[in-house]
């Protein structure tokens, strides 16, 4: 019993210690009722306001349901979720108030109204430092729209940070999170670690920020992105997004709601308002003024969705990428989409952008849908240039009509980048055009059903080689169709075999 006391004593202590330093502020304290029947916002703010005046600390959410409307995050302060809380965005519609209004930005027309406002949010911060959200908690954006223009009175955005530094946001769970479950625009030094996200728009847009990594996350977002790098010129100038690691995430687009309860379902597959096409991916763009630098993506794993997709549409530098370790099952769309387009949406004079050094490796794909194939496309004088692809497997569903064969592609600079812009591609395996030093060293693909369309179509490529590279070959349909090339090694490949061509208009292997 002696010994029980002399353990307690210190743990008191400590925990009276805690309380009186102020760094733990439960929100129940300051008036939270967590009854799921009242608005709770003043309760937070004023919780977040006692723990601000203190120089920081820790807003704690024990469980409960706690309906609010806009929550002002301030420096130095955490909020934590508990096992068994949930954040729930207020219905407008039921408790008659509102959320803060999106304020102006002349730079708006440069960019989706939802990346170019931060105010109308759930959780709101600006010009921060030292930051977190963590917890076993919930976010539940019930009460926000997943529309991206303005809707007076309503928030489209569960976490919106603009020009932090020094963020966490650790362990909670996002459940349908309006447009973006996070808009984080201008922000330095963020951790985004064991999320988990089932959501009917963007999960984690990160924009224009640097020195960032996403790790461990399990992202649903069927009817948009899952992991979106861009580079709006939302802040008034072009700024790049660098320095990114993305490990040990999983991506997919089954229904919503259906990952955090376990039951992966894909009634909704036919149901989706873009394109009629699941998303869920990997993307970096479409916003692009600022460009991408210095970017890894590694051990992660793609399924029910649309494929990787690098895009520069608006004039940034897209460059030094590295991809490695990734498995893509079930994929709707282009397993890899590489796109320089011409949009060109920001202030006028930028010169079209640059994607180039880009490594891909370690990758096994099931590709299900036969309308697309993967695509690397510039527009004529500006290549995709310096490209890598090595050790790459992949199935293949096949089973095209031979009329798609014959299908001619438009260069489309610019409309919206994404593969379906294009329509039902005549390769089965890469189109890939204007492109300037593309190397696939031991790729194999194996189709499942016959399909009249060639492996490979390169138009305008100066630089090719491709090195033990195995395709399916049907009857007497080439392999491979070479348009306008220069400087093209073939080895080892089957069934092509050895072939050198210095210069060549048009040629079928």
């Amino acid at each position: 019993m002696k010994k029980l006391k002399t353990l307690l004593i210190p743990l008191l202590l400590t925990g009276s210690l805690f309380a009186q330093t102020g760094v733990f502020y439960n929100v129940k304290d300051y008036g939270a009722k967590g009854d799921g029947q009242t608005v709770d916002t003043k309760a937070i703010d004023a919780a977040i306001n006692a723990a601000s005046e203190k120089g920081g600390g820790t807003v704690f959410f024990p469980a409960g349901n706690y309906q609010s409307f806009t929550i002002h995050l301030k420096s130095f302060i955490t909020l934590h979720l508990d096992n068994g809380a949930t954040l729930e965005a207020a219905d407008v519609k039921k408790f008659g108030l509102g959320y803060n209004p999106a304020e102006p930005n002349p730079w708006d027309m440069y960019q989706d109204f939802g990346h170019s406002h931060w105010r109308n949010s759930l959780i709101y911060g600006e010009n921060l430092q030292n930051i977190a959200i963590t917890g076993l908690g919930t976010i539940f954006g019930n009460g926000l729209t997943r529309e991206g223009f303005k809707t007076p009175g309503m928030a489209n955005k569960a976490i919106a940070l603009k020009l932090c530094r020094n963020v966490v946001i650790k362990d909670i769970s996002i459940l349908m999170g309006g447009h973006f479950c996070l808009l984080a625009t201008g922000v330095d030094n963020m951790t985004i670690d064991n999320v988990k996200v089932d959501t009917n728009r963007d999960a984690f847009d990160v924009d224009c920020c640097r020195h960032v990594r996403i790790s461990n996350c399990s992202v649903n977002s069927p009817f948009d992105d899952a992991i979106c790098l861009k580079s709006s010129f939302a802040l008034g100038f072009a700024r790049a997004t660098e320095n990114v690691t993305i490990t040990n995430c999983s991506v997919s687009g089954f229904d919503r709601k259906t990952l955090l309860d376990g039951t992966y379902k894909k009634d909704e597959a036919n149901t989706v308002p873009d394109h009629g096409v699941v998303t869920g991916r990997i993307k970096f763009g479409t916003e692009s003024n600022g460009g991408f630098k210095n970017i890894t993506i590694m051990n992660c794993t793609f399924e029910f969705c649309r494929g990787l997709a690098l895009e520069t549409v608006d004039g940034g530098i897209l460059e030094d990428v590295t991809i490695d370790n990734i498995t893509m099952r079930d994929i709707q769309g282009a397993p890899f989409f590489l796109r320089i387009g011409a949009r060109m949406r920001g202030p006028a004079g930028a010169p079209v952008g640059v994607l180039r050094r880009i490594n891909i490796s370690n990758v096994i794909i099931y590709s299900e849908n036969p309308n697309y194939c993967s695509m690397i496309v510039g527009l004529p004088g500006h290549p995709v240039e310096d490209v890598k692809l090595s050790n790459i497997q992949i199935r293949i569903k096949g089973g095209a009509p031979k009329e798609q064969a014959l299908a001619e592609v438009g260069e489309h600079e610019k409309s919206y980048p994404d593969p379906q812009e294009f329509g039902a591609m005549p390769a089965y395996g890469f189109f890939i055009r204007h492109a300037k030093n593309v190397e696939m060293n031991h790729v194999t693909m194996k189709l499942e059903n016959d399909d009249f369309r060639p492996a490979f179509i390169l138009d305008d490529v100066t630089g090719a080689g491709l090195n033990d590279v195995t395709v399916t070959k049907v009857g007497e349909v080439p392999s491979i169709i070479l348009k306008n090339v220069e400087d093209i090694r073939i080895k080892d490949c089957r069934p092509v075999g050895d072939v050198q061509i210095a210069k060549e208009v048009d040629n079928r292997l």
